[in-house]
């Protein structure tokens, strides 16, 4: 149980946000995973974001095992992810981009990013796109709907995954009673992830697409070579 997560929000809470704060106080770390497993299926529709932090506050209260928060609130979300995965796998990508297209607050736009993110970055994106508010809550669809190796997204969702839960908990622990700064630290700091690992991205990009205009100028120039022979 979680005593101390009700009283720590230091207001009452209602919608969303106050289910979910009650059903963490009731299930605990399962309650956790719940939470972080649905926020995934439901495309970032709860505010885990402001949530996982305050419950990293409430460990230091005695209210849960922070080891155990990151490891439960890893698990749900790595299930969602999977859940998210098999849709798109079974449905393909132009069924499940309509039916994302359907719910409340999904855009175009949004699906768009998603997608170009996938396509571009591959394995990568999975692994860094938990970092990005736009693309965390879609990313898995398009693995799915491109069938990615099963085991290759396992592994580097977990990691990602692991990554974000772990440092919105731990940022939390430590902060204590200050805890609610983390939500702008976080945004600032997925910011940094992504103008970090941007410029490699690009240069590997370029160096990839070097590499195709010299294999298919190499195979224009061997075509030739042998109409003339």
């Amino acid at each position: 149980m979680m005593p101390y997560l009700t009283q720590a929000t230091g207001e009452p809470t209602g919608g969303l946000a106050g289910w979910a704060v009650d059903m963490i106080d009731a299930l605990g770390g399962a309650g956790l995973a719940l939470l972080t497993a649905l926020d995934s299926m439901l495309f970032g529709a709860l505010p885990v974001d402001v949530l996982l932090p305050l419950i990293g506050y409430t460990a230091t209260q005695g209210a849960i095992n922070i080891g155990t928060a990151i490891a439960c609130a890893t698990a749900g979300s790595v299930v969602g992810s999977l859940a998210q995965y098999a849709l798109g796998a079974r449905l393909g990508r132009a069924r499940a981009r309509a039916l994302l297209l359907k719910f409340p607050g999904i855009k175009t736009e949004t699906v768009d990013r998603a997608e170009a993110w996938f396509a571009r970055h591959g394995a990568k994106a999975v692994l860094l796109g938990r970092w990005l508010p736009v693309i965390r809550p879609l990313i898995s669809i398009p693995a799915g709907a491109e069938r990615m190796s099963l085991p290759k997204f396992v592994l580097f969702t977990t990691i990602g995954t692991l990554m974000w839960t772990a440092t919105l908990l731990l940022s939390g622990y430590l902060l204590g009673e200050n805890w609610h700064q983390v939500t702008d630290y976080a945004g600032m700091f997925s910011w940094v992830v992504l103008a970090t690992v941007a410029p490699g991205v690009v240069l590997l990009a370029v160096r990839r697409r070097n590499r195709r205009r010299k294999e298919t100028a190499t195979a224009v120039g061997e075509n030739r070579h042998t109409e003339v022979g």
